[in-house]
């Protein structure tokens, strides 16, 4: 199998990590690695035996590029991403897709009129549990989903950002909550605060409504001691849980899905008790999950799993909570 050239545009503490599995993968070699900050793509570089330069135009001007990873601050997505894409090399931008709607629109057009292949960060939908759930809820063993309870919240990291909780955190779950119920929203409400640590928003409590009835409910921060990532999904039959950071899931079950002969207590209690399933995860680094299945991607001419309209939707509904928050308002879409 002959390799496909990659690259990785800003290697700070995410882009690092692709050029890492880049240069891991059977089906990859690293070619060259690009960051603003030469010092530290020179270090990332001398580790990963690769090229090095300080302008990522001139890295894609002068080295033969299959495809890319973009990992550079937010408000850069664009310049970045489109420059790539008049090189015609395919590429991974990290979520969230851009910093405005219009910037993720002019990406994902100009990259279908150049028949170039976008995808977007949203790691999550690669953890190796929630792959599993996602199977178990398309088979219907949840039933209906009455909610989805999202905890993403842990101490303040030490890494630059131009963004708050919402764009730079609830995004994942946000994404997520799309996928796991393949429906759209109907309407969200947010309160927030910020100037905490940041002149962004630090803390968030949402509400999301599905068109198909189920309810978003996200918990976001970065103010709190212990560092949580988790999600709970509500149905007929039980609930879901997944434990993002340990590739855990359980199954509580709700019994009275499955036996009809109710008690006076069950009745009274609505639900009754049943057993608690943890169910067999075969572990695997999420990111590497990710970029093997991007390099599949280009190499077979597949679609990606997550689309650049995938990354405008969670985008956009992460700025309706902003505003939402802002007109202390509920929004309707």
């Amino acid at each position: 199998m002959e390799k496909l050239n990659a690259a990785v545009i800003g290697v700070g503490s995410m882009g690092r990590n692709h050029a890492r599995i880049y240069s891991e993968l059977d089906g990859t070699r690293l070619v060259a690695v690009a960051d603003a900050n030469y010092d530290n793509a020179v270090n990332v570089a001398k580790h990963l035996r690769c090229n090095v330069y300080s302008d990522y135009l001139e890295m894609i001007d002068k080295e033969d590029i299959d495809l890319v990873s973009i990992a550079v601050p937010t408000k850069y997505h664009k310049d970045v991403a489109l420059g790539c894409i008049e090189h015609n090399i395919s590429l991974l931008v990290e979520k969230p897709i851009a910093d405005t709607e219009d910037n993720a629109k002019e990406i994902t057009k100009r990259a279908e009129e150049n028949g170039v292949k976008l995808t977007v960060g949203h790691i999550e939908r690669f953890n190796p549990a929630v792959i599993e759930l996602k199977k178990r809820l398309d088979r219907g063993e949840l039933g209906k989903i009455f909610e989805m309870k999202a905890t993403r919240v842990g101490p303040f990291p030490n890494r630059i950002r131009d963004v708050g909780v919402v764009i730079d955190l609830a995004v994942h779950d946000i994404d997520l909550m799309r996928y796991l119920t393949n429906s759209e929203v109907k309407r969200l409400y947010a309160e927030t605060e910020r100037k905490i640590h940041t002149k962004h928003e630090d803390i968030l409590s949402g509400l999301i409504k599905f068109q198909n009835g189920a309810v978003g409910v996200l918990s976001v921060n970065w103010l709190t001691p212990e560092k949580i990532r988790e999600i709970s999904i509500l149905g007929e039959k039980g609930m879901f849980l997944v434990k993002y950071l340990t590739q855990e899931l359980y199954f509580y079950e709700n019994i009275k899905a499955n036996d009809g002969n109710y008690s006076y207590s069950d009745i009274l209690m609505g639900v009754a008790e049943g057993d608690i399933t943890n169910i067999r995860i075969q572990k695997k680094e999420p990111l590497k999950a990710e970029l093997e299945s991007w390099v599949d991607c280009v190499r077979t001419d597949k679609k990606p799993v997550v689309s650049g309209l995938d990354g405008i939707s969670a985008l956009v509904l992460a700025q309706k909570l902003i505003e939402s928050n802002e007109a202390e308002q509920v929004i309707s879409l």
